[in-house]
């Protein structure tokens, strides 16, 4: 379970969440994934700790580590279970997420997952790549320019108060 959740792009948990790495307790070899990815979320002292161990991971260290990216307070919805919190939760994010536009969200995600292999200057540089050849696409059609475009001039849209 560990290594599927791994693979996600979000991880929201509630407080009775927890992560334990048993590869070495078995004496097994982590085949997919573990150990690059849980070094690259929290960092290779943490991933040692959490995996050297193979003791439980709770679930506010885990968001302290920046492994959960959200932690959900159950005790606000105390009819549900933490499950059904957290899955209420994670639809309500992917509803938002889907509302987007599908193209930018797939460019944006693979703006950020190539540039965590590179130098802060070298993703710069990739995002603008991405980005012009984005622009260009956009531009070249007129229907997602025109889209934000209306968006933008929209008078009755809700706007930010400023609090200056």
């Amino acid at each position: 379970g560990f290594e599927l959740a791994l693979a996600c792009d979000i991880l929201i948990g509630s407080h009775t969440t927890t992560f334990r790495d048993t590869h070495v307790k078995f004496g097994l070899a982590p085949c997919w994934g573990l150990s690059q990815k849980l070094t690259q979320r929290i960092g290779p002292g943490r991933a040692k700790i959490v995996s050297f161990s193979a003791r439980p991971l709770r679930a506010e260290r885990a968001y302290e580590w920046g492994l959960l990216d959200e932690l959900i307070d159950e005790t606000n919805n105390s009819s549900d279970g933490d499950d059904d919190v957290v899955l209420k939760r994670a639809i309500e994010l992917s509803a938002n997420i889907a509302s987007n536009d599908p193209l930018m969200v797939r460019r944006y995600k693979r703006a950020m997952v190539e540039g965590t292999s590179m130098t802060l200057q070298n993703g710069l540089q990739r995002e603008r790549e991405l980005g012009i050849s984005h622009y260009l696409e956009v531009v070249g059609d007129g229907a997602t320019f025109e889209t934000a475009k209306d968006f933008i001039s929209d008078d009755k849209r809700p706007r930010a108060q400023s609090k200056l």
